[in-house]
């Protein structure tokens, strides 16, 4: 394993319970850095806190609620002095329908959760970055936010709307230290496996030319690059992790 320095950097991870999520938090506090851990899963929290350590710190959080981001964040600053790196890994992958059957719904609690979500936790750190003048923001996408995947017409573009967000955010924010970059991973096996059928998963390793799905260590080893101050130059960047399925 690669060594990458955060040491004093303090983190903000969404989805941190479990998964990607899980992943990058343990990388982080592996290269130093403090890590807040933001999920709605009180118990899983509760067991990501006992697994990590003394430099995880859990909030319970629901990231489509911004005044509730919000307040969050604005205590971890006080708290830790600052926030210099903000990870985007909550997300769901709701239902595999066709578009004409997809249920109006589920369509509006994927975007909620997916973009405004993502959008909230961006607009909450983003200023605590420009007072410190520096900052990393990472945002967990998806290849199917490049490609598109058949029946997954919700989650395809929640995740185009996720690279959008980034490009626009890295140019706001280009003339400072402050990098903002997406990951367009392919499937990895993680609980979101839970909410799509197994002939969906089938369909998603058949278009892997690597023949086996993402690890999650493997995003946390991107991750970790992007969130550290060797990424001094690149922004508004996409980086592809999908096994050779990408086509641009």
């Amino acid at each position: 394993m690669n060594n990458y320095d955060l040491n004093g950097e303090v983190a903000v991870i969404t989805g941190a319970a479990q998964g990607i999520g899980f992943a990058v938090a343990e990388r982080f506090i592996k290269s130093g850095a403090i890590v807040c851990l933001l999920d709605i899963d009180t118990t899983l929290l509760e067991l990501a806190k006992k697994a990590l350590g003394e430099n995880a710190h859990t909030y319970v959080a629901d990231i489509t609620d911004f005044d509730g981001i919000k307040k969050t964040t604005d205590a971890i600053a006080v708290k830790f002095g600052k926030i210099s790196i903000a990870v985007n890994s909550a997300g769901v992958a709701g239902m595999t329908s066709s578009l004409e059957e997809y249920p109006l719904d589920e369509w509006n609690k994927i975007m909620n959760i997916n973009v405004n979500g993502t959008f909230h936790v961006c607009k909450a750190v983003v200023p605590h970055m420009k007072a410190n003048k520096y900052g990393r923001i990472i945002n967990i996408a998806s290849i199917a936010g490049k490609e598109g995947n058949p029946n997954a017409s919700a989650y395809s573009a929640s995740k185009a709307a996720v690279i959008g967000l980034t490009k626009s955010l890295g140019k706001e924010l280009a003339d400072m230290d402050i990098a903002v970059n997406c990951i367009t991973p392919a499937a990895a096996k993680t609980k979101i496996f839970d909410q799509i059928s197994q002939e969906f998963i089938d369909f998603m390793l058949a278009k892997i030319p690597r023949g086996r799905f993402l690890k999650v260590e493997e995003v946390a080893s991107m991750v970790s690059w992007l969130a550290s101050s060797e990424n001094s130059f690149t922004t508004a960047g996409v980086f592809d992790i999908s096994g050779g399925r990408a086509t641009y």
